[in-house]
């Protein structure tokens, strides 16, 4: 499959209430077309799914986890929006939309809500 790499620029910084506690390193999340995509441990942190699976006693706890249900033009959209909502956590300015192309938007609801993010 064909490997995406999306490292995080460095104004995504967490919040200041130990919101993005310290969980170095990187995660692969692989999307059911064999997507793959390498983020940073802290960004893949903001589902409450991947992060129940990267601190349980799963085999995800190794740091990759597959999900068959979500597209890979779907989880891209999805660990973009990881970055956005770190990127505002506790923000003092207006927050600003997260785009959604309409063609995704059942999708996107449907994985927001497995992933609990």
């Amino acid at each position: 499959g064909v490997v995406w790499c999306y490292i995080p620029m460095a104004d995504h910084a967490g919040g200041a209430d130990g919101a993005t506690e310290d969980v170095g390193g990187f995660v692969k999340l692989i999307s059911s077309d064999d997507f793959e995509f390498v983020v940073e441990r802290r960004f893949a942190m903001v589902s409450g799914t991947i992060k129940a699976m990267l601190t349980g006693n799963f085999s995800e706890s190794k740091g990759e986890a597959r999900f068959p249900e979500i597209r890979g033009e779907v989880l891209e959209r999805v660990v973009q929006y990881f970055h956005h909502k770190l990127k505002y956590h506790n923000s003092r300015v207006p927050i600003p939309d997260f785009p959604v192309p309409p063609e995704l938007s059942l999708d996107m609801l449907l994985a927001a809500n497995f992933l609990d993010c």
